[in-house]
């Protein structure tokens, strides 16, 4: 019996792998065939049938239907008999997990579809659990202090720290925090840059996390972008409300002044408070308004002053009205802007200067700060003109300034000292030395109150604090900007105190604009090997910060568009 095993184990798994309709015409030869050692079922069909039947009575009329029909289900259950035996026999001579795996995907060969189904459905959720369990097991393992390899080799080289030169890299000396760090080991260099790039990025960027916590930060915030990106539509990409420092995106546009050119020097440029119109002067005796659309600005109007060279010329706070002076007269000149009328102020009653050139608008439209000589500085109303009050200051008075709320006036003397004066009661409230300077040349005070600006003639333009201004009377600058080299005769801060603009008329292209508060420059203005600059004589921003304007000795209106700021 245990040679004819075999033969009965492959023959019937053979049969099993047989499409179904081979196996249905087999199935009397094989039952013909009976296996050795294995007595034939009555009525199952082949030789022993026939003779069971030889033995019998013959069968009545209504029994002959029967046989037929009995000998399918004898054969059908010897089949299954038969397969499940073979399967049994050959299940034990296979591995575990191979016999494992087929019960798990295709189960008994009698289930049906919707058990099959079931069972994969169990299996799935097995496998999450077991992928659960896999994610405790790698946190961890993430907690776990990583084991320190040991070298292979040494080198005695590696062992000696190597000092790093700050001072040959102009890169490096801004990280440094004294002096007394010129030099510095790799390993302290490596942890100072570190903690620069933290402080820029405002901490440890996701990308840099490791372990278990970049894990769970991806996971909880990559859901709520996710559902917060499904949320809306439009534009996805936005850039930074803050100014970026290093390169500031800018377009040459066309100059303002180009639909009236002249050769003249240029004394003033300013652009109205409340439309986009920008104003340029000379002293060629003209005012000219020019509509600002950054390609062709169309002129509006141009007012002549006869035998009157300008050296200032502004617009009130409201916009309403045009101030002008000369550099060789005692008149004042206000032009109407609503009603178009031009109105000499020849004499204010109670001032005694000979010559009216320097004079300043306080942000709020109510007072006109007039320079005079001797140190003298006038106070007067600017809706009568009429005189409030004078100041003076040791020596000669180099320029003056209104802070941002119109409380406080900076005068910045010849002989390096700023003075600081209280508006209602015209009294010095502070005064103090300007570091460094020997002859100071321009004052600026930042539009959020924040900075004050104070150049001089040695080409250095120191940015204090506000505050330390008011309090200390000797304070401390934030940042001393040492890129001109000749005196600095014009400031101007952009409205969102994030550009300082500094310039000299004493050297062709001695311009910069530094970004605030990092106080660098920035290094893509102006280009040099253009040289369309010039000297400098005046600058202005724009009312939002749009478009940059400055005024050379070419007679030439410059305007730049900053493409950071969308309004004009």
């Amino acid at each position: 019996m245990r040679s004819g095993a075999p033969r009965e184990r492959l023959r019937f798994s053979s049969d099993l792998r047989m499409p179904p309709e081979r196996r249905s015409r087999t199935k009397p030869e094989r039952g013909a065939g009976a296996m050795p050692g294995r007595k034939a079922r009555p009525g199952s069909g082949g030789t022993p049938r026939k003779a069971a039947r030889s033995s019998q009575r013959t069968p009545q009329a209504g029994q002959r239907a029967a046989p037929s029909a009995v000998t399918a289900v004898a054969d059908e259950e010897e089949e299954s008999r038969l397969r499940q035996r073979n399967r049994r026999t050959l299940e034990d001579d296979r591995p575990a997990a191979e016999r494992c795996l087929e019960q798990l995907v295709f189960g008994d060969v009698e289930d049906d579809e919707d058990a099959l189904l079931r069972r994969l459905r169990s299996s799935r959720g097995q496998l999450r659990e077991s992928s659960e369990d896999s994610e405790v097991e790698d946190e961890a393992d993430d907690n776990l202090a990583p084991q320190k390899k040991q070298p292979v080799w040494v080198d005695e080289d590696d062992e000696d720290e190597e000092i790093v030169d700050m001072m040959n890299n102009r890169f490096r000396k801004d990280i440094m925090k004294n002096a007394s760090e010129s030099k510095l080991s790799k390993e302290k260099l490596q942890k100072r840059l570190k903690e620069e790039f933290q402080h820029a990025m405002g901490g440890v960027p996701d990308w840099a996390e490791t372990g278990s916590k970049r894990r769970k930060s991806s996971d909880d915030e990559s859901e709520e972008d996710e559902d917060d990106l499904l949320q809306r539509t439009g534009n996805f990409i936005s850039t930074s409300t803050s100014l970026p420092r290093g390169i500031l995106k800018m377009k040459n546009c066309r100059p303002a002044n180009a639909e009236r050119p002249t050769t003249a020097r240029i004394s003033s440029v300013q652009f109205h408070p409340g439309a986009q119109v920008v104003m340029v002067s000379g002293v060629d005796n003209a005012i000219s308004l020019f509509q600002v659309d950054g390609k062709t600005n169309p002129k509006i109007q141009s007012i002549y002053l006869e035998k009157f060279p300008i050296f200032k010329a502004c617009f009130s706070a409201n916009g309403e009205e045009l101030l002008a002076t000369s550099m060789h007269s005692k008149v004042l000149y206000v032009y109407d802007m609503l009603a178009g009328k031009l109105i000499p102020v020849h004499q204010v009653r109670g001032l005694k200067e000979k010559i009216v050139k320097r004079f300043e608008v306080s942000p709020d439209g109510s007072f006109l700060l007039i320079s005079g000589i001797a140190g003298f500085s006038h106070l007067l109303s600017m809706k009568t003109k009429e005189l409030i009050g004078s100041m003076k200051i040791n020596g000669r008075i180099a320029a003056s300034t209104f802070s941002s709320d119109s409380k406080r006036i900076y005068t910045s003397s010849g002989n390096g000292e700023v003075y600081v004066w209280d508006v209602n009661s015209r009294k010095c409230v502070n005064r103090f030395l300007d570091e460094g300077s020997l002859y100071g040349l321009s004052i600026a005070t930042s539009k959020n109150g924040q900075y004050v600006a104070c150049g001089s003639k040695s080409g250095v333009v120191n940015i204090y604090s506000q505050d330390s201004c008011l309090q200390q009377t000797n304070p401390k600058p934030i940042k001393a900007i040492m890129n001109l080299v000749t005196g600095v005769t014009s400031l101007a801060f952009n409205p969102t105190t994030e550009i300082l603009a500094v310039a000299s008329r004493k050297m062709k292209e001695a311009v910069r604009l530094v970004h605030l508060p990092s106080c660098t420059v920035f290094s893509n203005f102006p280009v040099f090997k253009k040289s369309a600059v010039s000297r400098v004589q005046t600058m202005d921003f724009s009312p939002r910060g749009g478009y940059f304007a400055l005024g050379n000795e070419q007679g030439k209106a410059l305007l730049y568009r900053l493409h950071h700021y969308s309004d004009f």
